[in-house]
């Protein structure tokens, strides 16, 4: 039955991160739909912008926590299981891959909402938390100096995608890191670039919002 474990754990690290804080808390602060404001995402930058720093806060680390449970609940439920695929050994490392990736996806594409949700970030390094808490301290830090230069989130967030990507390559060669890990930076990372392909055009024309700017 650890196929049904796996999928299990899949289906629950989507519906975690389809739960949308963002929007949920914007609206308990006095927003009636973040969507309509900013950006038209449900993170926490949008909410910084509509509802307020308290707000912002308590998004970011429910977000980010989706991510983290999501790995977890994988690892609970699957345990030390294995499974044969099209010639792949999917193992723990493989599953707790796929829900971190499975709750970015629900972040984004959150099923209760019509699929329109936030850009991932957050519950990208919930996940990564699990995974590897060396490469989020270094992507973390590139976040925040990257943004506290410039005051733009969106940069910040891409370029921290690099840094732990790059992470996480590092360790796989000099720590012996499954490969696996590799995958969820790569395809986490570019996942959360792509979602923020509407900043990188408005960072090249020199429109992009700074954190602080109104709305």
């Amino acid at each position: 039955m650890i196929i049904f474990e796996m999928v299990a754990a899949l289906v629950l690290a989507y519906c975690l991160g389809s739960i949308p804080f963002g929007l949920l808390l914007s609206r308990f602060w006095g927003t009636t739909d973040i969507r309509q404001y900013g950006s038209g995402k449900t993170g926490a930058t949008n909410v910084l912008r509509t509802a307020g720093k308290k707000a912002a806060v308590m998004v970011v680390i429910l977000d980010v926590s989706k991510g983290a449970l999501a790995v977890v609940f994988a690892d609970l439920l699957v345990g030390s299981g294995s499974l044969g695929v099209a010639g792949f050994n999917l193992d723990i490392t493989s599953i707790k891959v796929l829900a971190g990736l499975a709750a970015i996806a629900g972040h984004i594409w959150p099923v209760f909402y019509k699929f329109h949700g936030g850009r991932g970030v957050a519950t990208f390094f919930g996940g990564l938390m699990v995974i590897s808490p060396v490469a989020v301290i270094l992507g973390g830090e590139a976040l925040i100096i990257v943004v506290a230069l410039t005051r733009f989130a969106s940069l910040g967030s891409i370029v921290a995608m690099v840094v732990v990507y790059a992470t996480m390559v590092a360790l796989h060669i000099f720590n012996g890191f499954p490969m696996t890990y590799i995958f969820y930076a790569m395809f986490g990372g570019i996942t959360v670039i792509l979602v923020h392909r509407d900043n990188i055009r408005r960072l090249l024309q020199g429109t992009e919002r700074r954190l602080g700017e109104k709305i």
